[in-house]
């Protein structure tokens, strides 16, 4: 594990490997430890990046509000700290929007995209109503607000079949900070639509979505890629595909890096 301090707040972030720079983006309640899996294999071949995204992890919150563009520029201070003047971002639900924030603000960057069960779409209303009410649930009752959210991501079908895995993730999550959490939902909340870059972004754009998730309704999510050059991969189970599908996805990301 490594550090730097950004805008006085401490930075948590893990490289490994040599070659092209790919940097890992968790999502919400997750952190750098969810990509354990996958780096021993990609890092044969690349340079990788796992970051703690701001009140996340190991990283400190740096606010009460987490933007998507505050993230970005975190990560971007992770790079300049590194060298690196071109990378790959997977990101994967909150991630994937925190790396569509860093693909706008910083264009230059960018030699691929990969979005694990995320979208390019800003919160609907009646998502943003929701943000509200799990900021309200998690200030009222952190422990079982977090508990039930990360069963939540997984499909019904695997549940029960992935039970301790389910209850790793559980106890990852209960080490995020409420502040984190908070300025998380908060952020996510005011995100801006970023379809726009599926569209036009001159690198290759990898989405992977399942088929029962239950936080990214499957029809609805799939519509933004039409008409773009974006490659899909859809898996049959839920949110968590580098856990429900973990053998498959790794597949999809040797195929799509080799592509960059």
């Amino acid at each position: 594990m490594k550090t730097i301090i950004y805008k006085n707040t401490k930075i948590s972030y893990t490289e490994q490997g040599k070659g092209t720079a790919v940097v890992f983006l968790h999502g919400f309640l997750e952190n750098k430890t969810m990509w354990n899996a996958f780096i021993p294999e990609l890092s044969q071949k690349h340079r990788i990046i796992t970051i703690d995204l701001l009140g996340h992890g190991e990283t400190e919150c740096s606010g009460y509000v987490h933007s998507m563009e505050d993230q970005a520029d975190m990560v971007h201070a992770v790079l300049h700290e590194l060298k690196i003047r071109k990378t790959v971002l997977i990101g994967h639900s909150l991630g994937g929007y925190v790396a569509l924030a860093f693909a706008e603000l910083y264009p230059d960057y960018m030699k691929g995209l990969f979005l694990l069960n995320s979208t390019s779409r800003a919160d609907s209303d009646e998502r943003k109503i929701n943000r509200n009410r799990a900021i309200k649930a998690v200030k009222q009752n952190y422990t079982n607000f977090v508990r039930l959210s990360i069963a939540n991501l997984f499909s019904e079908d695997n549940r029960e079949k992935l039970e301790t895995e389910i209850e790793k993730v559980k106890l990852e999550a209960l080490k995020t900070p409420l502040q984190g959490i908070v300025a998380a939902l908060e952020g996510m909340k005011i995100r801006k639509d970023r379809e726009v870059l599926l569209h036009f972004a001159p690198y290759p754009i990898q989405l992977v979505l399942g088929k029962k998730d239950g936080v990214l309704i499957y029809d609805e999510t799939i519509d933004q890629i039409e008409g773009t050059k974006v490659e899909l991969t859809t898996f049959p189970d839920g949110h968590m595909s580098h856990i429900e599908n973990e053998k498959e996805l790794k597949k999809v990301f040797v195929d799509f890096l080799k592509r960059i």
